[in-house]
C-alpha cells in the first residue's frame, strides 16, 4: 500500500486538466485572498485600537512587514525554479507551507497577555512567520498556473473558477471579518478564518496542484546570474511589470479613496462605502467570464488593453457622480474593467514565460512572479504618497470633521477619478509595447 508522500510523488500532469482539476486549483484563490484581505484591512485596527499599541510602532512594523514581502518574492521564486525533488519544484513548498501559514494568520490575531513591548514583539514575530509562508504558498501556487494551463485557451478557461474564489475571498476578508469578531470576538474569528482556509487549501493541494514531468533538457538550474539578466533584460516582460504596478497603483488609489468619497463628497453614512466597494466586486465576477470569451477570440495583449481602456474610462463617472446610486453605477463599469484585469494579468505573465522558456530553454515561472511580487509591492508606497500630498494640498483637517473646505471634494474626486485614470494611461502605453502579439507561441 503506497503512502501519501508516495502518491503525491507520483502524480504528474500529462494532458489538459480536467473540469476537478481546474475547480480545485482555482479554490486556492479564496483562502490566499480571504488571509491577504483581511490582514491588510483589520490588523492595524486591532491592534492599535483594541489591544492599545503606539500607532507609530504599529506603522514600523508594517512598514518592516512591507519590506520583508518584497524582497521575499524574488528570492523565493528564483529559489523555488533551482529546487529539484522527486515531488516536482512547487508541491513540497506549498505542502509545507501550508499549516504555518494558517496557524500563524490565526496567532496574528491571538495574542497572550503581554505589556505593549512584548505585542510589538509578538506582531513582528508572528508576522514575519506569516510573511515567510505566505510569500512560499502562494508565489508557488503562482508559478503552478502557467505549468498546468499551458495554452490561451485553457489559460483563459482555468483562470475563471481561481479569480471568482479570489473575490469571493476579498469579500468575506472585508465584510465578513468584522461580523465574525463582533459576534466571536478576535480570537473566534481568527480559529473559523483559519479552519476554512485550512480545508480549502488541503482540498486544493490534494485535488488541483499537480506538476507536469519536465523534459530533462529543461530541467537543469539556471545559474543565478543568468536567472537576473534574462529576467530584467526580457523585452516583454518589462514593460508588463511596469504596467502592472501602474494598475495596481490605480486600484489602490481608488480603495483609499472610496472612504473619503462618501463621507466627504457624498455627504452619506460611511457604511455606503462598503456598497461601493462591493458593487465593485460583484460585477468583476461575471465580468471575468465575458473578458475569457473576449481573450479566447482575440489574444492576450489586445484583451488586456481594451480592459485597462474600459477601466480607465469607467472611474471618470466618479468626477461627476452626485449620490450613492449614482458612485453605484459608476462601480458598475468600474468592475467590468477591474473582472478584465483580474483575468487577463496573469495570463499576459503566463505567456511571458512561455517565450522566455523557448528561449532560454528553462521554465522560470518563479522567477517572473518573484520579481513582478516585488515591483507591484510599489503600489503601496505611490498610494501613500498620493493620499498624503491630495488630502494636504486640498486642505483637508481631520479636526473639522464633516466641515472640510469646499476644496476637499474637488481634491477627494481627483484622487478617486484623474489620478489612477492618470496611472491607467501609463499601463495602457507599457501593454501597448507589450511585443507579443499572438495568442500563443
Amino acid at each position: 500500500m503506497t503512502s501519501l508522500s508516495e502518491r503525491v510523488r507520483d502524480r504528474r500532469l500529462d494532458a489538459a486538466p480536467t473540469r476537478a482539476q481546474t475547480i480545485a486549483f482555482g479554490a486556492s484563490g479564496f483562502p490566499t485572498q480571504l488571509m491577504a484581505q483581511t490582514f491588510s484591512a483589520f490588523v492595524v485596527y486591532f491592534y492599535v485600537s483594541h489591544l492599545a499599541v503606539p500607532a507609530g510602532w504599529v506603522a514600523v512594523a508594517m512598514i518592516a512587514h512591507g519590506i520583508l514581502n518584497a524582497v521575499l518574492n524574488p528570492v523565493v521564486g528564483t529559489v523555488s525554479d533551482r529546487l529539484r525533488t522527486p515531488w516536482g519544484r512547487r508541491i513540497p513548498w506549498i505542502g509545507l507551507g501550508i499549516v504555518p501559514l494558517v496557524v500563524a494568520f490565526a496567532l496574528v490575531w491571538m495574542p497572550p497577555e503581554l505589556p505593549v513591548s512584548g505585542l510589538i514583539i509578538w506582531f513582528l514575530v508572528v508576522v514575519a512567520v506569516y510573511d515567510v509562508a505566505f510569500v512560499v504558498v502562494v508565489l508557488n501556487i503562482s508559478a503552478l498556473f502557467p505549468e498546468i494551463f499551458r495554452t490561451t485557451e485553457e489559460r483563459a478557461r482555468g483562470n475563471v473558477p481561481r479569480q471568482i474564489f479570489a473575490i469571493l475571498g476579498m469579500v468575506l476578508g472585508t465584510a465578513g471579518a468584522p461580523a465574525l469578531y463582533s459576534a466571536l470576538g478576535w480570537p473566534g474569528m481568527a480559529l473559523v478564518l483559519g479552519a476554512v482556509c485550512l480545508v480549502l487549501l488541503v482540498w486544493s493541494f490534494f485535488g488541483g496542484m499537480i506538476e507536469r514531468r519536465v523534459p530533462e533538457a529543461a530541467s537543469e538550474a539556471m545559474r543565478w546570474g543568468d536567472q537576473l539578466k534574462y529576467t530584467f533584460r526580457n523585452r516583454a516582460f518589462v514593460p508588463y511589470v511596469l504596467g502592472s504596478l501602474f494598475v495596481q497603483t490605480s486600484i489602490a488609489v481608488i480603495l483609499a479613496a472610496v472612504p473619503f468619497y462618501v463621507r466627504y463628497s457624498l455627504r452619506a453614512p460611511e457604511g455606503e462605502g462598503s456598497l461601493l466597494l462591493g458593487v465593485i466586486f460583484v460585477t468583476a465576477i461575471p465580468s471575468i467570464v465575458l473578458w475569457s470569451a473576449v481573450v479566447r477570440r482575440t489574444s492576450p495583449r489586445t484583451a488586456l488593453l481594451w480592459s485597462v481602456a474600459v477601466f480607465g474610462a469607467a472611474m471618470l463617472g466618479y468626477l461627476v457622480a452626485a449620490d450613492v446610486p449614482g458612485a453605484v453605477l459608476v462601480g458598475v463599469a468600474v468592475g467590468v474593467g477591474v473582472g478584465g484585469l483580474l483575468q487577463l494579468l496573469e495570463v499576459v505573465l503566463a505567456q511571458i514565460i512561455d517565450e522566455d522558456a523557448a528561449r532560454t530553454g528553462h521554465r522560470r515561472e518563479g522567477a517572473y512572479f518573484g520579481v513582478n511580487g516585488f515591483v507591484v509591492r510599489g503600489s503601496v508606497v505611490l498610494q501613500a504618497i498620493v493620499a498624503a500630498v491630495v488630502l494636504t494640498a486640498s486642505g483637508f483637517d481631520a479636526a473639522l470633521g464633516d466641515a472640510q473646505p469646499e476644496s476637499v471634494d474637488g481634491g477627494i474626486r481627483l484622487m478617486l477619478a484623474v489620478i489612477p485614470l492618470g496611472f491607467t494611461a501609463l499601463a495602457w502605453f507599457c501593454f501597448w509595447l507589450y511585443p507579443i502579439r499572438s495568442r500563443d507561441l
